[in-house]
């Protein structure tokens, strides 16, 4: 995992619900812990994950060995635009994870269908391996 230049902006909240863009058979999922987020819930102020992120994930709906599982993530694409050093803003049309198979970054599915941001290529390179393609 290292650090990206883009400032992505954190839009994705506890309780957000997500498509899983792999083939591990997960469907839909939702946030459950925001790992690596040193937020406080006081004031208001709740931790939230944008793309790039990893995050914990609970598996609401798919095949049936991968239902009710909770499992870590990274988040590959999100609805909310955020900016990139060149001045350019990228946003994708849904709020999409890809799942991992242990602590070190390796992809659970063999294929992510449709695109990542270019951010989570460079944070992430066992996943940029398998995506199809990379915006």
């Amino acid at each position: 995992m290292q650090a990206t230049k883009a400032r992505v902006t954190a839009a994705l909240n506890h309780n957000t619900w997500l498509e899983a863009t792999d083939n591990s058979g997960a469907k839909m999922c939702k946030i459950v812990a925001i790992l690596g987020s040193r937020g406080r819930t006081v004031k208001g102020r709740q931790p939230a994950a944008g793309v790039g992120d990893l995050i914990r994930i609970v598996v609401k709906s798919g095949k049936a060995d991968v239902r009710k599982q909770v499992i870590d993530a990274v988040i590959v694409r999100q609805k909310m635009e955020y900016r990139r050093p060149d001045g350019t803003r990228v946003s994708f049309e849904d709020n999409a994870v890809a799942l991992l198979k242990d602590e070190f970054g390796n992809p659970k599915g063999t294929l992510i269908k449709g695109p990542i941001a270019r951010e989570v290529a460079e944070k992430w390179p066992s996943l940029s391996k398998i995506a199809m393609q990379i915006v």
